[in-house]
């Protein structure tokens, strides 16, 4: 029997294409079988049409993360001053959930704000992501 790893992916949907390209990778590896829990703008915790304070919207999120066995944080310079990347990593830090760094497409540097929090850190390469994953996570 296969194992599902069910992954929390925290990014910022101004960089979208990031988030798009990591999911192609995963959907793509070899042998690698995963549950995604993120909240993409396609699929947002709270539709757009609804105007609910940042407090609901951060308790959805938790809920989400909450069903995650690891959370991975495309970590591009914008993390840096994204409230919610930083909330997200709160919450799963307060969970006990791992956090893996995952450097975007073609940059060299992670924040700070970042690299301090994860439990490793690897490059934008499917092999490297799916080892951490496998290393830091643990399958249902």
């Amino acid at each position: 029997m296969s194992m599902w790893y069910h992954l929390f992916i925290s990014h910022a949907w101004r960089y979208g294409d990031d988030y798009d390209r990591l999911c192609h990778l995963l959907n793509n590896a070899s042998g690698f079988r995963w549950l995604n829990w993120s909240a993409p703008e396609d699929k947002p915790a709270i539709p757009p049409w609804m105007t609910v304070p940042n407090d609901v919207v951060l308790r959805e999120i938790a809920n989400k993360i909450g069903m995650a066995d690891c959370v991975l944080v495309i970590a591009g310079m914008y993390a840096t001053y994204s409230d919610w990347i930083q909330a997200e990593m709160d919450l799963a830090h307060s969970m006990g959930k791992p956090l893996v760094g995952i450097k975007p497409w073609g940059s060299e540097r992670m924040p700070r704000a970042v690299y301090e929090r994860t439990i490793e850190d690897v490059g934008w390469n499917t092999d490297s992501i799916v080892e951490a994953i496998r290393r830091r996570c643990s399958p249902r």
